[in-house]
């Protein structure tokens, strides 16, 4: 079945490619789109019944963001995941958002602290799979889990920081999403997330960002043995 899809930019216009853009970005993220999957020009014009034009403008949205990449002779694929990409995205992840993290205890005042708190509580009490029926990640969990991450960094004084890790995050979930597909999830019963929360309201910075350290780095160790038996 065809789809017609638009959106409204920031001036109210109407784009096409921004709407497919996010339905692609979103099925990459989430694993639906496999990395290495081509990502044919004119397929995906037939598919979302548009021209060519925006179907290339959201290709190359994706490419700049390292979420597409362009083949030879191949056009644009879904860019492909490794160990050692992975290990350097959790190393990046760790540097930045500890710096914005121990920004944000030092300079956050009381509606941070509120905005920490409640972005936690939302996330405790979502499910992470989903309630209708339908089988998969529950995608109002995926949102409180980077609105509770972004929240942390979010007093720390450089939107630059702050959409760094917003990136960061959307980079590393693409990783999570295959692990979860292949059937690998978190067991602990530890609430990591209440931990980070607590030390960083109590504006120990050291132990907040031990903590949130630890966290990015475990979920790195489960997903590295999937993403090393990935063929190619």
């Amino acid at each position: 079945m065809r789809q017609r899809m638009v959106v409204a930019d920031p001036e109210g216009k109407i784009t096409r490619a921004s709407a497919i853009y996010a339905e692609l970005r979103g099925a990459i993220l989430d694993g639906t789109l496999a990395p290495g999957v081509r990502l044919n020009v004119r397929e995906l014009s037939a598919r979302f019944d548009t021209g060519l034009s925006p179907v290339r403008e959201a290709l190359n949205r994706l490419a700049m963001e390292g979420f597409a990449a362009h083949a030879d002779n191949r056009g644009f694929v879904v860019s492909p995941v490794s160990v050692p990409e992975l290990e350097d995205l959790t190393q990046a992840r760790c540097w930045v958002n500890e710096l914005g993290l121990r920004r944000s205890i030092a300079l956050g005042d009381a509606g941070w602290e509120e905005a920490v708190l409640v972005a936690c509580h939302r996330l405790s009490r979502t499910p992470r799979e989903r309630t209708d029926g339908a089988t998969g990640p529950n995608p109002a969990w995926n949102a409180a889990h980077k609105a509770f991450h972004q929240a942390l960094v979010s007093a720390c004084g450089s939107k630059w920081l702050i959409d760094t890790c917003s990136q960061l995050f959307d980079s590393a979930e693409r990783y999570r999403s295959l692990a979860r597909l292949a059937g690998v999830s978190r067991s602990d019963p530890r609430d990591e997330h209440r931990e980070i929360m607590t030390a960083a309201l109590d504006r120990d910075a050291d132990r907040a960002a031990a903590l949130l350290t630890e966290h990015f780095q475990r979920t790195a160790h489960l997903v590295r043995t999937v993403v090393g038996n990935r063929p190619g």
